[in-house]
C-alpha cells in the first residue's frame, strides 16, 4: 500500500519538531522558506556572543533526513495539493500549517549566520543603543547587552503602559527594577520615528519620542511584533477559517475546525494561550501521534489525542544567570529562572529533541 503523503507548511518550531517524528511514519514533504530551523527564543543571545549562533541554526537536512524538502514558501493550498512560489505542486493525503509569524529571513544558514555576526558588530560598535518595543524580545535583548557590555547605554522605547504585556503586572514590575538596577534607560507610553536616513547611516543619530523626548543613539534595533504568517490563506480554501486576527481556528485535536485531513500548529493556530516555543512543541507532538492513528487506521473511528490551552506560563530571560517567570501559582525574578533558563536558553534540550548533539 502507499505510503500516505503528509505536507508540512513551515519548518519553525512545531512543523520541524512535526517532521522530524514523522518522517518514517508516512511520505512527508517539508516546504519551508529556508534551508534551515532557527531555535528562535535563542537568537539574542547570538547577537551578543556569535558563535552561539553555530547551535541555534540547524540545517533542515540535518534532523530531517528522509522526506522531501521543498525551499520555497507556499503559495495556495486547494483540497488535494499545496502550490509554492517557485511553482512546484505538492499532493497530499494530510496538511499540517505550521507558518506561524511572518519574518523575511535569508534563504541559507551561512547567510542567517552573517547577519547575526553584523548585528554583534553592530552592538560592539556602538556606545548607545536604542531598543524599539518592550515585550520579550526587546526586553530579553535590552538585558543580554547590558550583561554582555554593562559600559554600554541601553535605552528602551515602549508604546505600552508597561513591559511583558502579555503575562502579569507583577512580572513587569519586577523586571523594570531589575533593567534600572543595570542602568537601562525605559521610556513606556511613547513611540519613536525611524525614518528612513536613520535607517542606513552609521553613527550617533538624535532620535525624537511621541513624549517630546530626545534620545541619542548610536544604533537601534526594531524588537516589535511579527504579522501572523496566514496571509497566503487568505484566498484559499481555508479563507473561512481564519479568524479577526488571522490565526487558523482549531479543534481540540488541533484539525481545523470543519476539516478532516488538514491539522494547523503553532503560533498560527487561534488557541488562546501564551504564542511560545514549548508550546509550539507541544502542537507538533500531538499532531504526529494523531496523524499516526489516522494513518494507522483500522476502520474503526480513530482515538485521536486532544489538546489543552496551556496556563499563562513564561520564562524571560535576563542576561546568562537571571530571569522573571511567571508560573500559574507565583512570580519570580533572580537566579532561580535564571537556572532554568537563561544559562543555555534550552537550546540543548531542542536539539535533542530532534535527534542531535546538544
Amino acid at each position: 500500500m502507499a505510503e500516505k503523503k503528509v505536507v508540512i507548511v513551515g519548518g519553525g518550531v512545531a512543523g520541524a519538531i512535526l517532521a522530524y517524528t514523522l518522517q518514517h511514519q508516512a511520505s512527508v514533504t517539508l516546504i519551508d522558506p529556508k534551508e534551515y530551523f532557527e531555535i528562535p527564543w535563542a537568537g539574542l543571545r547570538a547577537l551578543v556572543e556569535p558563535s552561539f549562533a553555530e547551535r541555534i541554526l540547524i540545517n533542515h537536512r540535518d534532523y530531517f533526513k528522509k522526506g522531501e524538502l521543498v525551499v520555497s514558501s507556499a503559495a495556495s493550498i486547494s483540497e488535494t495539493q499545496v502550490v509554492t512560489q517557485d511553482g512546484t505542486h505538492v499532493a497530499y493525503d494530510y496538511l499540517v500549517i505550521a507558518t506561524g509569524h511572518s519574518e523575511p529571513l535569508p534563504k541559507t544558514r551561512a547567510q542567517r549566520l552573517d547577519q547575526y555576526k553584523a548585528g554583534n558588530e553592530k552592538i560592539k560598535s556602538s556606545n548607545s543603543i536604542l531598543i524599539v518595543g518592550g515585550g520579550p524580545t526587546g526586553v530579553e535583548l535590552a538585558a543580554e547587552i547590558a550583561v554582555d557590555f554593562p559600559e554600554k547605554k541601553v535605552t528602551i522605547v515602549h508604546k505600552g503602559s508597561r513591559l511583558l504585556e502579555y503575562i502579569g503586572t507583577k512580572a513587569s514590575r519586577k523586571t523594570l527594577k531589575w533593567l534600572k538596577s543595570k542602568k537601562v534607560d525605559v521610556k513606556l507610553e511613547q513611540s519613536v520615528e525611524l525614518d528612513n536616513d536613520n535607517n542606513s547611516a552609521e553613527g550617533n543619530k538624535t532620535y525624537q519620542t511621541s513624549g517630546g523626548e530626545t534620545i541619542d543613539a548610536d544604533s537601534h534595533f526594531v524588537c516589535i511584533g511579527k504579522p501572523v504568517g496566514s496571509a497566503w490563506l487568505r484566498e484559499t480554501i481555508l479563507k473561512d477559517h481564519l479568524d479577526d486576527e488571522g490565526r487558523i481556528k482549531v479543534d481540540e485535536y488541533l484539525r481545523v475546525k470543519g476539516k478532516t485531513n488538514i491539522f494547523a500548529i503553532g503560533d498560527i493556530t487561534d488557541i488562546k494561550e501564551i504564542k511560545q516555543g514549548m508550546f509550539a512543541s507541544a502542537h507538533g507532538v500531538l499532531v504526529a501521534k494523531n496523524l499516526k492513528v489516522l494513518i494507522e487506521g483500522s476502520g474503526k473511528e480513530p482515538k485521536l489525542g486532544t489538546y489543552k490551552a496551556q496556563a499563562p506560563m513564561s520564562i524571560v530571560s535576563l542576561g546568562r544567570k537571571h530571569g522573571v517567570a511567571q508560573f500559574p501559582f507565583m512570580t519570580i525574578l533572580g537566579r532561580f529562572p535564571g537556572m532554568i533558563k537563561s544559562g543555555d536558553l534550552f537550546v540543548g534540550k531542542k536539539r535533542k529533541e530532534l535527534g542531535l548533539a546538544a
